[in-house]
């Protein structure tokens, strides 16, 4: 496999770069996370654990490890590639969108993650960021990706470790008291309730008041945005976010509830409202300001919740996606790394005349049009734009190909 692949240009992430690389007998797509053996002095169980929980799994919505070998200085991982985007990008570019849209979407997460704790694995930083779609067709698959946080679960070992994303962490997570997979079916619930309202159950500016609302499991169906989605649904949701572990839903359960396996999730139209709300809650300016880690370690010892068994936190940044690159938002000292000038550029990226990049310019304007929703692009500029170079996202490990564009921003 390694040496019948291409190499396409890469961005570089925290520890690793993801490169689109092509494999030269069928020309068939994959992602590669390019890892510097350097970075991972100190952190080896970290990837050993992540290669280990990979290689056990082969679910058709899971993004699956492919091969992995090595070299002198860096180590590769070889993924699927998945390239439909992300899950809130896809629903707010619908038309059309149902509480049955959402029941299907989570029947999918439900039967992936049963899969994974059927086989001793917690993913435990399941989000909607890390749900992507397997490709651009309007009925393609949803895929999990993401297990740098997950575990597998052993008799001789407890999970104690703050990590995932807060907002979507279950609160005996939060509360550092050894948890299990019931963890997982927290996030869902919690993507549930985002999926048919466009807004998050937890919400504060106040770190330490936004864990207190998760710790007591505080949330509400708000009117207007609850008063048409069904009784069924907001049981599901209520099943799942239930503040006890033991009495909380398992998938197998979840799978079994009338508004998953039955007929009881209403097809009426809701994306006006659902998607008004993701672009006001989870709009790419606001997925742009991570979240500090160093900040919920401290709010935690504030709140006085103890001291983890495991190691230090893992919390992880609450910002889906600082993928889409634009001139006007890049920081002093950036323009060097990603190319000054257009010799620059041409050297270290594949001209605009490669056939790879031909097969996917339509795959690139779709989400150039799709971004541009979400930063207000006036619709009469989408064409007034130069390509200037192609290169990896890998932010939160995404596997998606965008060319990155000038364009006009307006009224940000």
């Amino acid at each position: 496999f390694r040496e019948s692949l291409r190499r396409f240009q890469g961005i570089w992430g925290a520890f690793s770069e993801v490169v689109l690389a092509e494999e030269k007998r069928t020309q068939r797509l994959v992602a590669i996370k390019c890892i510097p053996k350097k970075a991972l002095e100190g952190k080896e169980n970290n990837i050993e654990n992540e290669i280990a929980v990979l290689h056990r799994i082969k679910h058709p919505n899971i993004v699956t490890l492919e091969d992995i070998f090595e070299s002198t200085s860096h180590l590769y991982l070889v993924m699927q590639l998945v390239s439909g985007g992300e899950l809130f990008d896809r629903i707010v570019e619908k038309g059309f969108y149902t509480e049955r849209d959402a029941s299907q979407l989570i029947h999918q997460i439900l039967d992936a993650v049963k899969y994974l704790h059927d086989m001793g694995i917690v993913h435990r930083d399941l989000k909607p960021e890390n749900l992507l779609y397997y490709s651009m067709d309007e009925d393609s698959k949803i895929m999990i990706s993401d297990f740098g946080l997950s575990k597998i679960e052993g008799a001789d070992s407890v999970m104690s470790t703050a990590c995932g994303t807060p907002g979507y962490v279950a609160p005996e997570v939060l509360a550092q008291k050894p948890y299990s997979k019931a963890v997982d079916c927290w996030s869902i619930g919690v993507i549930s309730y985002i999926l048919l309202c466009g807004y998050p159950p937890f919400y504060d500016e106040n770190d330490a008041k936004l864990f207190e609302q998760i710790l007591k499991a505080e949330y509400e169906f708000d009117s207007p945005y609850w008063d048409d989605i069904s009784d069924s649904a907001k049981d599901f949701i209520c099943h799942l976010m239930e503040k006890d572990p033991l009495k909380r839903y398992t998938c197998e359960l979840a799978l079994e509830h009338p508004w998953i396996s039955g007929d009881t999730a209403l097809d009426k139209n809701i994306h006006e409202s659902v998607s008004a709300q993701i672009k006001k809650n989870f709009a790419k300016s606001k997925w742009k300001q991570a979240f500090n880690a160093t900040a919920v370690v401290r709010h935690m010892r504030r709140l006085q919740l103890g001291t983890s068994l495991e190691g230090p936190s893992q919390i992880t940044p609450t910002s889906p996606c600082h993928g889409l690159l634009l001139p006007e938002e890049e920081e002093e000292g950036e323009e060097d790394d990603l190319g000054n000038g257009e010799e620059e550029s041409c050297n270290k990226n594949p001209c605009l005349h490669d056939p790879f990049v031909k097969r996917h310019v339509q795959y690139v304007q779709s989400m150039f049009r799709q971004t541009a929703i979400m930063l207000k692009v006036h619709p009469a500029l989408h064409h007034q734009h130069s390509i200037k170079w192609v290169q990896r996202i890998s932010d939160s490990k995404l596997l998606l190909t965008l060319i990155l564009i000038d364009v006009f921003i307006l009224n940000m």
